[in-house]
């Protein structure tokens, strides 16, 4: 762990000098990326001299006690208590500092949620689920934007999808992706039986146009009017817009929008997240010594979670964590579920380090 600090270190004394150096100042994109790193790296280092000093200090100490007697001693066991205990301390951030750090962290996402297994029931709790992510996203002040939505005949979603827009938004939806498991009577169920229906959460990192070279030749575009929940027209232009990714056979669809442009505009960013969360997986698959997470791949054919309602349980399959509070987590109180899939993911990767630190 020390080389790999050292080796950071150097690296920061690096960028400080670069920084300050006028050839750089004039080019912008340069200096963002070194203003970046050095924003990134300048905790660990901090952390890491700080480690040292109270190791140098700590072994002053000790030398001290070994030449002291009387009251010093005393005095000197309880400083060498408190520098082993600060070390300690400082021990455990750096290891969790150097965690490999999810290069889609900081982006913005985009989730698409899709009824799966159980009909009228599973769209009425694919809109749950969207509700849910609104009132978090919320909670933490992050924006949300509908992106694109098929409703059903009661009042839920075949699918729908949309875009999260704040500080964090990737690091903690990530772990929202697979499939979701519901337990409860429907509405529409007369003699109180308890029905299973799922829905499938997709958690994708929005995508910039330099992340994904699209070829327009590799895309079929397709226009046509707007429909309802019940198939009927509700517009009388073709403002829809469908978008056909030939070489991968992904499709699009967006009509929420009353203008063509608009539409086919949000039906490339999720075109360009799904093609970027695309590539990313298949480079993750070819390299061997990728970890895989802890948590999980957040495949939509992965269950992940559970909500019981006659239990009032939710139920994490991934970590084995029960919360006995289900209305409050449909409400959007979902840090108690994520904080222990993060903790847990971040165990794993410090866990599989092997660099002997």
């Amino acid at each position: 762990m020390f080389d790999k600090l050292a080796d950071i270190e150097r690296r920061f004394s690096e960028i400080e000098g670069q920084l300050s150096d006028a050839s750089i100042a004039s080019d912008q994109n340069r200096l963002r990326d070194l203003g970046r790193e050095h924003s990134e790296l300048a905790p660990i280092v901090q952390a890491y001299r700080e480690h040292r000093k109270v190791s140098g200090d700590l072994e002053a100490a000790r030398e001290m006690l070994r030449e002291s007697s009387g009251a010093d001693s005393a005095f000197l066991r309880d400083e060498i208590a408190g520098y082993e205990d600060r070390i300690s301390k400082l021990d455990h951030e750096l290891r969790e500092m150097l965690v490999p750090k999810d290069p889609n962290d900081d982006r913005d996402v985009i989730v698409e949620i899709r009824s799966a297994a159980g009909g009228d029931e599973a769209a009425l709790f694919a809109r749950d689920l969207y509700q849910m992510y609104q009132r978090y996203a919320e909670a933490r002040r992050w924006k949300t934007e509908p992106l694109s939505a098929t409703g059903s005949e009661l009042g839920g979603f075949k699918d729908v999808t949309f875009a999260v827009k704040g500080k964090g938004a990737f690091s903690r939806l990530k772990y929202e992706g697979g499939v979701h498991r519901v337990q409860r009577v429907p509405a529409t169920e007369s003699q109180g039986r308890i029905h299973t229906s799922t829905a499938t959460v997709a958690v994708l990192p929005e995508a910039e146009d330099v992340d994904v070279q699209i070829n327009p030749n590799d895309l079929k575009i397709d226009v046509f009017r707007s429909s309802g929940p019940g198939g009927q027209s509700v517009n009388t232009t073709d403002s829809a817009v469908r978008i056909t990714h030939l070489p991968t056979g992904e499709v699009v669809a967006c009509q929420e929008e009353r203008s063509q442009l608009q539409n086919k505009e949000r039906a490339m960013r999720i075109l360009r997240a799904r093609l970027l969360e695309r590539a990313q997986r298949e480079q993750a698959a070819k390299i061997a010594a990728e970890r895989k997470s802890a948590v999980g791949t957040g495949d939509r054919s992965e269950k992940i979670r559970t909500y019981n309602f006659p239990q009032n349980r939710v139920t994490d399959h991934r970590i084995g964590l029960s919360v006995q509070k289900l209305p409050q987590v449909l409400e959007g109180d979902l840090d108690d579920l994520i904080d222990a899939l993060e903790s847990h993911d971040r165990a794993g990767k410090l866990g599989g380090d092997g660099d002997g630190a």
